[in-house]
């Protein structure tokens, strides 16, 4: 079964985001409503945390970062990311 964070879009998926920038540490901390949550160590300031959440998913997934895009959310906690040319079932099994 497909998390609730996690969506298939034809040949993409798109991963639903909950970001706490000004963390600890990195990481993935679990589900958050129906967002996956992620803890930045990045501070919320011109865009740094963006930019931190897309090198972390790129590593975490082992994908370019050119892969990765920031639909909406670039303000705002709630993120919707867009990962090109993935499967659902591979994506799931990398950030559970």
């Amino acid at each position: 079964m497909t998390p609730t964070w996690l969506r298939q879009a034809g040949a993409d998926v798109v991963l639903i985001l909950h970001v706490q920038p000004g963390a600890k540490k990195t990481e993935i901390s679990g589900q958050y409503g129906d967002a996956l949550k992620i803890r930045l160590a990045a501070p919320p300031v011109d865009g740094k945390a963006n930019d931190a959440l897309v090198a972390f998913l790129a590593t975490k997934l082992s994908v370019a970062r050119s892969t990765l895009s920031l639909e909406a959310g670039a303000t705002s906690r709630s993120k919707r990311l867009r990962l090109s040319n993935a499967a659902a079932a591979e994506v799931a099994a990398k950030l559970s």
